[in-house]
């Protein structure tokens, strides 16, 4: 039985393409680290205050790069 102070963990589904596949891999195994366990302390960080997070400068970036394999992703989907 789960108590209100144990925590409770979501999965998280993801179709990446099979070079981002494998990256996220490598880098966990490079780092000793799963990458539930990466992608679990990037959310965390996204929670600190501006000042404080490691990926907050980058965010705009990464948003902008996301946006796009998403509209790719959107484009290929409504050709097939």
């Amino acid at each position: 039985m789960e108590s209100d102070t144990e925590p409770r963990y979501r999965a998280v589904h993801a179709y990446l393409s099979d070079g981002a596949h494998e990256t996220w891999q490598d880098v966990a195994t490079e780092y000793g680290v799963s990458v539930s366990g990466l992608i679990e302390a990037m959310g965390l960080d996204l929670q600190l205050p501006a000042d404080d997070q490691v990926i907050g400068p980058r965010l705009e970036g990464l948003v902008k790069r996301a946006r796009r394999i998403d509209a790719d992703r959107r484009r290929r989907s409504a050709r097939t």
